[in-house]
C-alpha cells in the first residue's frame, strides 16, 4: 500500500509542479514588459505629429513604407526598440515610428455611426451628442463598461465596446 500511495504523491507533486509553472508562464505573458521603457507591451499612444513617417525597421536607413496623416490618432505600440516603436492603427497596417512622433495622451476612434454620447454612463441618461465613424475623441475616465469621450467640444459617456484604442478590461481613473 505505500508503494501505491508514493506513485500517487508523485503524481501530486507533478500536477503541483506544472500547475506552478503554468501559472508563471501565464503572468508573464500577460506582464510583457518594452526593454526600452519598461511599459507594458501592447500598449495605446496617439501620434503627437501631424505627420509621421512609418517605416519597414526601427532606423533612418529603412525604407518609408507610408506616412501617417492624422494628429491624434489612436495607435497601438507592441514592440520597441531603442528610439523607435512598432506601431499599428485599427486595420493593423503599421510600421516602425521614432518615439518623438507619438504621444501618450490617450485617444479612441469612433466605431459605430451616430455612437450616442451620454451625460452620464446609463444609456438611459441623456444624450449629448452622437460621435460619426471615424472620429478621433480624447479618452478619459473608464470604467468596465463606460469611457468618458471628448471631441468637438462635446463630452460624455459612451460603452466601450465602440471604441479602438482601449483594452476591453482597462480601467481609467
Amino acid at each position: 500500500m505505500s508503494a501505491i500511495f508514493s506513485v500517487k504523491r508523485q503524481g501530486l507533486a507533478a500536477l503541483t509542479a506544472f500547475i506552478v509553472a503554468f501559472g508563471t508562464f501565464a503572468a508573464n505573458a500577460e506582464e510583457k514588459r518594452g526593454p526600452v521603457t519598461n511599459l507594458p507591451l501592447p500598449r495605446f499612444v496617439s501620434m503627437k505629429a501631424a505627420e509621421g513617417n512609418v517605416r519597414r525597421g526601427p532606423s533612418l536607413t529603412h525604407r518609408i513604407d507610408w506616412v501617417f496623416k492624422r494628429r491624434g490618432m489612436p495607435l497601438q505600440i507592441t514592440a520597441e526598440y531603442g528610439n523607435w516603436r512598432k506601431v499599428q492603427d485599427r486595420d493593423g497596417a503599421g510600421g516602425w515610428v521614432h518615439y518623438a512622433l507619438l504621444s501618450g495622451v490617450r485617444t479612441v476612434l469612433i466605431e459605430s455611426d451616430m455612437l450616442p454620447v451620454y451625460a452620464s454612463p446609463d444609456t438611459k441618461s441623456q444624450i449629448n451628442a452622437h460621435f460619426e465613424t471615424g472620429v478621433v475623441a480624447r479618452l478619459g475616465t473608464c470604467s468596465i463598461d463606460w469611457c468618458r469621450v471628448s471631441a468637438g467640444g462635446y463630452r460624455g459617456w459612451t460603452l466601450k465596446a465602440n471604441l479602438w484604442g482601449v483594452d476591453a478590461a482597462e480601467i481609467r481613473e
